[in-house]
């Protein structure tokens, strides 16, 4: 049977090669893993540029989301007949009509909204980052100093409107399908 391939899809304030020890670990076992680079413009959006990963491998996947990723594979999963599996690693797993600002304002103890920095992008909206002083607490508290600067460094700022967008399909859908 044709093992399934693996696809990493990384969280706001994230980048793909996050998960290069996953896919280290991944590759020692012999499973073949994709880091797949997430825009962070809309859920919507993200879900296509997945779905277009999705195709491009031509055969079955199994989908990992990390944070707003869960919201990208849920989205993306939905119909879906090469999808096999969905994981969520500390990622949203949201209902139709959740956002990932809804989900992380849900819960008592959320600390990221005295973090990001926002500023106006082109398209309309804002975009977000986090504040590279606040980012070693915030995003990666349990790595070293220097790891969490160069992270800092290159993380990718999220729309607004990534946030604030609803996922409409369900876990149930992407999963029933997947059980074929």
């Amino acid at each position: 049977m044709n093992q399934p391939v693996v696809l990493l899809v990384h969280g706001a304030f994230a980048e793909s090669a996050g998960w290069n020890r996953v896919i280290q670990r991944l590759r020692g076992n012999q499973r073949t893993a994709v880091a797949v680079a997430n825009p962070l413009r809309s859920v919507e959006g993200d879900a296509t540029c997945l779905r277009d990963v999705i195709d491009g491998i031509g055969g079955p996947v199994v989908l990992v989301g990390h944070s707003y990723g869960g919201m990208v594979i849920s989205q993306a999963a939905a119909g879906d007949p090469a999808v096999r599996a969905l994981v969520y690693v500390a990622a949203f797993a949201p209902e139709p009509g959740e956002s990932a600002l809804l989900l992380s304002s849900k819960f008592e103890g959320n600390t990221l909204g005295q973090a990001p920095q926002a500023y106006p992008v082109a398209s309309g909206g804002n975009e977000f980052r986090i504040d590279p002083a606040k980012f070693h607490r915030q995003f990666c508290a349990d790595l070293d100093t220097e790891e969490a600067a160069l992270m800092a460094a290159t993380q990718r700022p999220v729309t607004e409107r990534a946030l604030s967008d609803a996922v409409t399909a369900t876990i149930l859908d992407a999963a029933d399908h997947a059980r074929g």
